[in-house]
């Protein structure tokens, strides 16, 4: 498979396992078993119900009449925003949870840019009965601070990042730190497809319902099963991942991954790895990362909490290779404004890491004969004070 990931972990010449040799066990444990334990049919089985009756899969597939009529294209939006909790997040969850009770660990921790991954975490700890603790860098806790209270209304501790530009990247490097510290007993929820081998497999498979349902639905609503177009945006990855999952080695479907530009990717204020990044490790894994000549990892900005990660995970260095995706950049305000417009035309509120992915509407010219597939992976509600700040900027 061209596009999947080999025995040693990599997608061409990203991904692998470099990490510290006190995870080596733990990492080894997941890599020998993950698989076995996935295929497993009473873990299927465990894993479907909960999709169905607990998280409430499968997620409509909607035709967006006013906003394709506007764009003069067949726009359908996979709605991942309506899922328990809020966003695409809960299936990776559901699906680690499970694996960690299989693997006998008594506690979990995870970390957080936007808290949807935060509130996915806490929500499956609760529902398994398992300790929680989430790593938020102190600025995304200020700036996302109702799924903190979610968080700790769940039952999980929310531990503060106060390094670096105290976001994503510093609360991973936390957790990570953590788990050094409780090799044993602990399992680390990755939120996206990022980290060590097997981490951006594993959420891949687990996210891979999106595109699996997608298919379905597709076949059933135009009689092919196959878009012209699928569009997502991509922080770490892990909805892009899960739409593009099962349509990654059928090259008749274009995929475009959306990520931040910030205030442009000329300026030093933006997320835009695939224009910036060059090849480095970074959370055990060898990926595009936006860093200095001498290897300093770059401070990423993105008024979204989601997107404002240095790199992106190891499939996407490949598919950026290969040529397999398209990468596009969108800057704050051209997100804003998807955000607004899709508000207004549809009424949906969409979470600002999704309004990147509506502005590629207006950057690139899709035929009336097309179906474009843009997966919608959280709702607003998390970036309602972001929205109301900048309220009276787009109001027409």
């Amino acid at each position: 498979m061209k596009y999947s990931v080999n025995e040693h972990g990599y997608y061409g010449n990203f991904g692998g396992a470099y990490i510290p040799e006190m995870l080596y066990p733990n990492v080894e444990e997941l890599r020998n078993r993950y698989l076995e334990i996935m295929n497993e049919p009473d873990f299927q089985d465990e894993f479907q119900a909960l999709l169905r009756d607990y998280v409430g899969r499968p997620t409509p597939l909607y035709l967006a009449k006013r906003l394709s009529e506007k764009y003069k294209t067949n726009l359908y939006l996979k709605r991942e925003d309506l899922n328990h909790t809020g966003a695409h997040k809960i299936n990776n969850t559901i699906g680690q949870i499970l694996l960690a009770k299989r693997l006998g660990k008594k506690r979990i921790i995870a970390e957080t840019g936007a808290g949807q991954h935060g509130v996915a975490t806490a929500t499956v700890c609760a529902l398994a009965g398992v300790e929680c603790v989430v790593h938020m860098g102190k600025l995304d806790i200020e700036r996302q601070a109702p799924n903190v209270s979610r968080m700790r209304m769940l039952g999980a501790t929310v531990v503060p990042s106060l390094s670096g530009s105290q976001t994503l990247k510093d609360a991973t490097n936390e957790a990570i730190r953590d788990w050094i510290n409780h090799p044993t007993d602990t399992h680390y929820i990755i939120g996206s497809v990022v980290g060590p081998h097997p981490y951006p497999d594993m959420v891949a498979r687990f996210q891979s319902v999106i595109s699996q349902e997608m298919k379905a639905q597709l076949l059933e609503k135009t009689d092919s099963e196959n878009p012209d177009y699928i569009i997502a945006c991509v922080g770490g990855g892990s909805n892009a991942a899960g739409a593009f999952y099962h349509y990654l080695e059928n090259e008749e479907v274009k995929l475009i991954a959306v990520e931040a530009a910030g205030l442009g990717v000329e300026t030093d204020q933006t997320a835009a790895t695939s224009v910036l990044g060059t090849t480095g490790v970074l959370h055990g894994s060898k990926i595009l990362l936006m860093q200095t000549e001498d290897g300093q990892v770059i401070e990423p900005y993105s008024i979204s909490a989601g997107l404002d990660y240095p790199g992106v995970g190891p499939l996407y260095g490949h598919l950026k290779e290969t040529k397999r995706a398209e990468f596009i950049s969108i800057t704050d305000d051209e997100a804003l404004e998807s955000a607004y417009e899709l508000s207004r035309i549809e009424g949906i509120i969409p979470a600002l890491e999704t309004a990147h992915a509506l502005a590629v509407l207006r950057k690139v010219p899709f035929k009336e004969t097309d179906t474009v597939v843009i997966n919608l992976s959280g709702r607003g509600d998390k970036d309602l004070q972001t929205y109301i700040e900048q309220l009276d900027r787009f109001t027409t």
